[in-house]
């Protein structure tokens, strides 16, 4: 054992001696006590008034929150709970407590979870407190809060136990606060726009709507592989064949990936599909969305992220995947036609291109690799390969490159919409494409869903569709620099085993 963990492990042994004292007396987890406000709403209602006008007209309440702070003066104490809402000040008296008094003074320590009954009154500094009539241990810690040792500084433990640094950070809470409050003008935004809210399948008998390797499980029963789904998207559209011309469903993907600051295998998103409406009628309408989002969320149009000022309250440019490639590489659009002029730009980035990779693939690796980055404000870019985009319509134009766009802040990928594939034949062909890149190696390539093909056999409308992901979205909302700052419980790599004949820490 080393000299750090003595002083740790003689601590927990103390407190278990305590709750051992405690059962002794009968439950030492009761459920009786019965809080009547919280300290955020006491301050609000009665935080103005003088210690006079308290003393005038008592105001008895009940409170309960973890014990954060604690002063001794003999016959006399403060106590500091805190709960969801903030914290609030105490006062102890042994003349009014008697033996309650006594157990709080041998028994109580940081981290428990406690109730006090009493009326308000303020301090000679001013400070609202409640003067404790009775108190009650309702939760014994059996470990002291993280700060004790080595606080919440260590990003692995803030991710690893989420619920130390909830219940320690308001900060922290507040970021979930914000991410809920997304998710509810989310909802608000579309309802109102008469889109219908729907949940399809989570495990789908073949991967589909992007391009992303899949998680596998098996379902006993059937006797067959199933797939936990990489988006929701064909299934949407199934519904739009069906009739609901406007649909929307929020709730979560899952993709074999990497983790990173950017991406988790584990992740929310919203998709929403509405007939008789192309791409640009998509940006319009995210437009509007993302105001509506960062208004409700911060009281205007602009966020302040990673220091600084993003600017949602504008027209969003939408700027040509060419030209920003062609900018950005310092050539002419000219020079983006050819393949071979491509992998020679492309090798010249310190870009590897494997063989098989057409001009589609070809674009778009100059594009992530030197134009991504700089896309601070919001942009949509337009004009992606159609390549590389197999459900989406081809442009009329120019067939070479899709009706599709994504849009940027901040350096990330936010949204990725289209004006949506619906002629059965063509669609049917970029499946075979896809299935011949899968049969190559392609982890990430489609399969061929011959029930999909067979909905849009009987006829879909002209559509355009969406996906956001929350989380990102959140991440900028919060000024957030990780995506895992954003999830409660993010998945993380596994912790690595004690040597063997180690014993495992305590905390």
């Amino acid at each position: 054992m080393s000299a750090g963990e003595q002083p740790e492990r003689e601590l927990l042994a103390q407190r278990r001696r305590k709750l051992a004292a405690l059962r002794e007396r009968g439950n030492a987890y009761p459920n009786g006590f019965r809080r009547q406000s919280r300290a955020g709403e006491l301050a609000a209602r009665h935080g103005a008034k003088s210690k006079a006008e308290l003393a005038a007209a008592p105001v008895a309440t009940a409170v309960a929150g973890r014990l954060r702070l604690r002063r001794v003066m003999g016959k006399a104490s403060f106590v500091t709970l805190a709960d969801e809402t903030g914290s609030i000040q105490c006062y102890l008296r042994q003349e009014e407590l008697g033996g309650a008094y006594e157990d709080f003074r041998a028994l109580w320590d940081l981290g428990d979870i406690v109730g006090v009954a009493g009326t308000l009154m303020k301090t000679n500094k001013g400070e609202l407190t409640v003067q404790a009539s009775a108190v009650q241990l309702l939760a014994k810690a059996l470990r002291p809060p993280p700060e004790k040792f080595h606080g919440l500084a260590d990003t692995e433990t803030r991710y690893r136990q989420r619920y130390l640094e909830l219940a320690a950070n308001p900060d922290s809470r507040a970021v979930f606060r914000v991410r809920a409050a997304v998710i509810r003008q989310l909802r608000r935004f579309f309802d109102e726009r008469g889109f219908l809210e729907v949940e399809t399948p989570m495990m789908h008998p073949i991967p589909g709507g992007a391009a992303a390797r899949p998680f596998v499980t098996r379902h006993n029963a059937l006797d067959v592989d199933l797939y936990l789904r990489v988006a929701p998207e064909l299934y949407l559209k199934r519904l739009v064949v069906g009739g609901f011309e406007k649909v929307y469903e929020l709730n979560r993907c899952f993709r074999n990936e990497g983790l990173s600051a950017r991406h988790s295998p584990e992740f929310t998103t919203v998709e929403f599909y509405q007939a008789y409406a192309d791409y640009a009628d998509m940006m319009d309408l995210t437009e509007a969305l993302l105001r509506s989002v960062v208004r409700a969320v911060g009281g205007d149009e602009t966020l302040a992220h990673q220091g600084r000022t993003l600017d949602f309250g504008k027209p969003i440019p939408r700027l040509p995947m060419l030209t920003a490639v062609a900018k950005a590489v310092g050539v002419a659009e000219a020079r983006l036609e050819e393949v071979a002029s491509l992998r020679n730009l492309a090798k010249r980035f310190g870009i590897v291109p494997a063989a098989g990779w057409g001009w589609g693939r070809l674009l778009m690796a100059l594009f992530e690799s030197q134009v991504e980055a700089t896309l601070l404000q919001p942009t949509f870019i337009v004009g992606y390969p159609a390549e590389i985009s197999p459900l989406a319509r081809r442009n009329e134009r120019n067939p070479r490159l899709a009706d599709r766009f994504e849009l940027f802040v901040a350096g990330r990928e936010v949204a990725n919409g289209f004006s949506e594939l619906n002629d059965p034949e063509d669609q049917a062909r970029r499946f075979e494409e896809q299935a011949a890149l899968k049969a190559e190696g392609d982890l990430e390539a489609m399969h061929f869903d011959q029930d999909y093909l067979t909905a849009l056999e009987y006829g879909m409308p002209p559509t355009a569709g969406e996906g956001i992901g929350i989380d990102r979205l959140a991440m900028l909302l919060t000024d957030s620099p990780s995506i895992r700052d954003v999830l409660l419980f993010p998945q993380l790599r596994p912790e690595p085993k004690p040597p063997q004949g180690s014993r495992r820490r305590t905390s």
